[in-house]
């Protein structure tokens, strides 16, 4: 794909790295680990444009099953924006995902662009951010995810995410820096989340549950291993009340807004059951 001196090609995993360093200063603070997870989810799901031998441009665009495709990371290096770039990667992502319903978590800047490509708007996202620390709750019902067999974490995960995702969950459950937990009722999981270290502090993503009260429990087993007045942060759909009144409740402020659009079908998600969105980056 070339267009006078700009190129666009899949990425390496040195681009993604530098990809994420962009995101850091764009202040959207990814994970130190997420690179090798994402390239699970789809390797070659992350496209680069370069002037000459320069990266300027990037957009992750990553197929899900057969249906669904996740739209990020699109930046265009700031001495590079209105030049055209943008434009040209954004239609060679979009061509990657061509035929799928797909999503993407915009933000405010964008929306209005992203409904010009067919975009609509689904719901709102928000970052919250808190402390942790604390002492972990004695809970039975708690179990580090890893002990549950691959098959059951699929099975609760398919009706929260719009298609397959199975390499992608068995590197992010497993990442360094990370906890990934379950909590059981009547020896089956009804919710699960992970912890991972970020750029600053700590994120947790996924965090769904079957109900508000599994949700806190998990909430605070994963606060209280964050260490004593570290940030922590959570990404939760506004439309589900529950998790907003989790959050004032854990006194955890909004820092950051996003909004879900979906070019297609708009996926059927049971979103009272979704706490915490997985990353804005991946879906």
């Amino acid at each position: 794909m070339q267009q006078n001196d700009f190129t666009i090609r899949v990425m390496t995993r040195q681009d993604l790295e530098l990809a994420l360093e962009w995101a850091a200063a764009e202040g959207w603070n990814p994970g130190w680990h997420d690179a090798d997870s994402f390239l699970l989810a789809d390797p070659r799901g992350f496209l680069v444009g370069l002037v000459g031998d320069e990266p300027v441009a990037t957009i992750s665009v990553v197929r899900y099953g057969e249906t669904f495709g996740f739209l990020g990371l699109y930046i265009v290096q700031p001495g590079y924006r209105g030049q055209g770039y943008g434009l040209q990667i954004w239609n060679a992502g979009l061509a990657h995902l061509h035929g799928r319903t797909i999503g993407l978590d915009g933000v405010v800047a964008q929306q209005e662009n992203y409904r010009k490509s067919g975009f609509v708007l689904a719901y709102r996202n928000c970052r919250y951010e808190g402390i942790g620390g604390g002492q972990i709750p004695e809970d039975s019902a708690i179990v580090p995810l890893a002990s549950l067999s691959l098959d059951q974490i699929h099975q609760y995960d398919s009706p929260l995410f719009p298609d397959i995702r199975t390499e992608f969950l068995q590197g992010w459950i497993r990442q360094p820096r990370g906890t990934a937990l379950g909590i059981l009722r009547s020896r089956s999981l009804a919710g699960y989340g992970v912890l991972r270290a970020c750029r600053v502090g700590y994120k947790i993503g996924p965090l769904f549950a079957d109900s508000p009260e599994l949700a806190e429990r998990l909430l605070l087993a994963f606060k209280a291993r964050v260490p004593e007045g570290v940030p922590c942060f959570l990404d939760a759909p506004t439309i589900n009340t529950a998790a907003v009144e989790l959050m004032d409740r854990h006194h955890m402020r909004a820092v950051f807004e996003t909004a879900r659009m979906y070019q297609g079908e708009i996926p059927s998600t049971p979103l009272h059951r979704v706490f915490g969105v997985t990353t804005f980056e991946l879906g």
